[in-house]
């Protein structure tokens, strides 16, 4: 038998990683473990479900999962039905590609209340991602508040500003179209610490912001730079074409439609206030020094609101005893290695940056590693781990499974919209008999 892998998560890290390895070791046998029965991981529940494109990808990711030398085995969760520990010692590598799922905190005063959210969550909740299907978040307020400069800010924004219509078109959870369809939001706040030419959205992003039926999307002219001030054009990051798209909205004036979207810089949240749950967020404003850096500058306002999402960044998670760098919320690893045997990719290794094919030279580096690796005949490798489960009487769920279970979603679809998600792994194993 030639070389066995184990890699724990089905994400973009975990696919490219199995992928480089079956291209450049054509003999290994590579496993694809993930704790839910859905592979792909934030192709389905973290990228938009109005950004149907972007989930295209999973199209290649499945021809790998059908490769001969590939298994899916969903439904296994690690340490619960299978530790690192036991997978190293059934299988010559294992390559950690979890992704960073937790949520960073505010780190101010009220953000435990009632109505304020992180983005992983928020957006697992409208993405059907069986940990967040009992979130219900109360969207029955005027004006919802969304903390970031980044493509998911924007993403959450756009979402709660669309109709009903729009929303069920998608494959978001049936439940959180329904909740957006009867909200009575009329204004959502979007706030940057740093100003437009530092936003980290792309251009794609901001555009979609001129296209909504039920929204018109506000900037104050003043934030914007001068025509004299030179803009880079870096592809997706364009700064001139997102300041373009700002002064479009600057035009704006704010009675075009009955949603109001604000997109805000120079502001920083400071304190979240209520008593139990939410009925404002205190926000400072800032600016920014010469060398780029942040500074308060003590002039605070506040903005009623029954809702807060915060889509500040995201970090990984300690898993089984793997060295873990609390500074950079990460494995500590070097250039994706832990240690011989041990390997690392994507946002478990990197932090949550990039776009999804950010992730590819993180799986060409673990191919390159494994290479150097020598099969042990004394490791069981996919029949020990298949023994082990069976032992635990884990209910496993093959990529076959998974189709039968897209298929089923498929079919229960309605409104155009692509799949009707099941919303709880029960539901998921129910639809295989």
């Amino acid at each position: 038998m030639g070389l066995t892998v184990a890699i724990v998560g089905s994400g973009p890290g975990g696919f490219y990683s199995a992928a480089a390895l079956i291209k450049e070791i054509p003999d290994c046998r590579v496993d694809i473990i993930d704790r839910l029965p859905t592979p792909f991981g934030l192709i389905r529940a973290g990228v938009a479900p109005d950004h149907q494109s972007s989930k295209k990808i999973a199209k290649i990711f499945e021809r790998t999962a059908q490769a001969p030398q590939v298994r899916f085995l969903g439904n296994v969760e690690v340490p619960r039905d299978v530790s690192i520990a036991e997978l190293r010692g059934l299988y010559d590598a294992v390559v950690l590609a979890t992704g960073a799922p937790k949520d960073r905190r505010l780190g101010i005063p009220g953000e435990d209340l009632v109505g304020v959210y992180g983005s992983s969550e928020f957006v697992g909740w409208y993405n059907a991602h069986p940990d967040f299907k009992e979130l219900a978040p109360d969207l029955s307020t005027g004006t919802a508040v969304v903390i970031g400069a980044g493509n998911v800010a924007l993403d959450v924004a756009r979402l709660l500003a669309k109709t009903g219509e729009e929303v069920r078109a998608t494959d978001m959870a049936h439940y959180a179209a329904d909740a957006i369809d009867v909200a009575p939001l009329a204004d959502i706040h979007v706030f940057a610490r740093r100003g437009p030419l530092q936003a980290a959205f792309t251009h794609k992003e901001v555009k979609e912001f001129g296209e909504l039926d039920n929204a018109v999307t506000l900037v104050d002219p003043a934030v914007l730079p001068g025509e004299d001030v030179a803009l880079e054009d870096k592809g997706r990051g364009s700064q001139e074409k997102n300041i373009g798209y700002l002064r479009e909205y600057a035009r704006n004036k704010g009675d075009e439609k009955p949603v109001r979207i604000h997109l805000q810089f120079y502001a920083m949240p400071v304190a979240v206030l209520g008593e139990g749950k939410v009925s404002a967020i205190r926000m400072e404003r800032t600016r920014l020094t010469e060398d780029g850096k942040v500074v308060a500058t003590g002039e605070t306002f506040e903005v009623p609101c029954n809702i807060v999402v915060a889509c500040i960044g995201t970090q990984s998670m300690p898993l089984d005893n793997v060295a873990y760098d609390e500074r950079n919320q990460r494995f500590q690893n070097q250039d994706g290695k832990i240690e011989d045997g041990l390997y690392v990719a994507g946002w478990a290794k990197r932090g949550p940056s990039g776009t999804i094919a950010t992730n590819f030279p993180d799986g060409s580096q673990v191919a390159e590693y494994a290479k150097a690796l020598v099969p042990d005949a004394f490791k069981q490798g996919p029949a020990g781990l298949d023994q082990l489960l069976a032992d635990r009487e884990v209910r496993v769920v093959t990529f076959e499974d998974w189709k039968r279970i897209e298929a089923a979603e498929e079919a229960g679809a309605s409104h155009g919209a692509p799949r009707r998600k099941f919303t709880t792994i029960p539901d998921m194993l129910g639809s295989l008999g």
